[in-house]
């Protein structure tokens, strides 16, 4: 069963028309993406924004690509929070003696 997060995600897509196809939110994740890594540029890297330019705000990005990952898990049928939690023992067993 889909953790409560998700669970919550996919009752609210369902109540505002359903999601959109798997490609188009991965066109979206993308784009969310993008949005985090220039936040990140402008905070850590060597472009910084413009004066007229918002900054970016980490926390909102990052909740942005949490948003879009529980729609996609979703519709495709995957529990995110399993799947995090496979990803967390992938990299424990194959990267424990590495960092």
């Amino acid at each position: 069963m889909p953790d409560d997060y998700q669970a919550r995600v996919g009752q609210w897509v369902e109540a505002h028309g359903g999601a959109w196809p798997p490609l188009a939110n991965l066109a979206r994740l993308s784009e969310e993406v993008g949005e985090l890594a220039r936040a990140l540029n402008g905070r850590f890297g060597p472009k910084t924004p413009k004066p007229t330019e918002h900054p970016g705000d980490l926390a909102e990005e990052i909740g942005d690509i949490a948003f879009v990952l529980a729609v996609l898990a979703g519709q495709l049928g995957l529990d995110l929070h399993q799947a995090a939690e496979d990803a967390l023992r992938k990299a424990k067993r194959r990267d424990s003696e590495r960092f």
